[in-house]
């Protein structure tokens, strides 16, 4: 299902980027990326995306530090989801009170399935 706000991927593994925006594409979301919290919160001023996909450990600005700033800009926020390698998603994704999040590695149709659920248009 496409979107006209766009999927935001913010993680620094450039490998974990490409593959997912290949992905998102091929559904028809519109799609763009960041490295780090700094460069996700210059893309958020130009544009708000419809679902974040938020990797936690990044240098720069981690995910903790990014979801601190952006929950204290003003409102609308787009739901987070957190991608991470960590143990404990669900307990990283509570952290930062964001609304889903998928383990590293994860299945395709879990990514489009989650994206799908949350995405705002």
């Amino acid at each position: 299902m496409a979107t006209s706000l766009p999927v935001l991927v913010v993680d620094d593994d450039e490998s974990i980027r490409e593959f997912v925006s290949v992905a998102l594409a091929d559904e028809g979301y519109s799609v763009v990326t960041a490295t780090n919290g700094v460069t996700a919160l210059e893309a958020i001023r130009r544009q708000q995306p419809g679902v974040i996909l938020l990797d936690m450990r990044m240098p720069i600005m981690d995910g903790w530090e990014f979801s601190r700033v952006y929950h204290a800009t003003p409102a609308p926020h787009a739901p987070i989801i957190v991608v991470t390698a960590a143990r404990d998603a669900a307990g990283r994704a509570a952290q930062i009170e964001a609304e889903g999040h998928l383990a590293k590695p994860f299945e395709l149709d879990d990514l489009l399935e989650m994206v799908g659920r949350y995405v705002r248009t």
